[in-house]
């Protein structure tokens, strides 16, 4: 009994690593959303790291989380610093590029693992409103793919992406909700 048992362990084993070889060596997650507001008031919660706290699915994780902003205010050039004690770990975000429909991120994951990725979000016009996508795209080394094997990532960080886009969409069509986010954000 013990040696079949050992058997199977062993053969399922084999076959997350064999299935995990498999994945591809770069991953993307991608989600979109539909918000009623101008292309200038989504892009400002987004190019200053400072408003993130208003609307980032996961500024929440960590009540102890450590925030550094450095370099410019907002924009290419604008870096944010994090360091939690719980689920948030630790980074680092810098904006790269910039242009009125897209803001690029540096986005280096430091905890619970090491990881360096791109994120993006891109803005296409759809009459009054504004298509939001937002993308994380970086390698996948083996251990990912072998995480990847055995959890969903594009679900588990997915839903993220769709409470973050949720998030901004109430705080970019709300005009006062966006005046109590700039207060606090200049006062940080």
């Amino acid at each position: 009994m013990g040696m079949i048992l050992l058997i199977l362990v062993g053969a399922v084993i084999a076959a997350v690593l064999i299935v995990a070889a498999t994945k591809p060596n770069v991953s993307q997650i991608q989600r979109s959303a539909t918000i009623n507001a101008p292309a200038e008031t989504i892009l400002a919660h987004i190019q200053d790291f400072r408003k993130w706290r208003a609307w980032s699915p996961w500024e929440a994780l960590d009540p102890e989380l450590n925030r550094t902003y450095s370099g410019q205010d907002s924009g290419i050039g604008a870096i944010y610093d994090w360091r939690g004690k719980g689920k948030a770990g630790a980074g680092r975000m810098e904006i790269v590029e910039q242009s009125a429909s897209k803001i690029t991120i540096k986005l280096d994951f430091i905890k619970p693992f090491q990881a360096k990725n791109i994120a993006e979000f891109t803005l296409q016009p759809q009459g009054d409103t504004q298509v939001v996508t937002w993308t994380m795209t970086g390698p996948q080394p083996f251990p990912i793919k072998v995480m990847g094997t055995l959890f969903n990532m594009d679900d588990l960080v997915g839903k993220d992406f769709e409470a973050g886009l949720n998030n901004l969409k109430t705080l970019s069509e709300d005009p006062e909700t966006a005046k109590l986010v700039d207060q606090e954000s200049a006062a940080s």
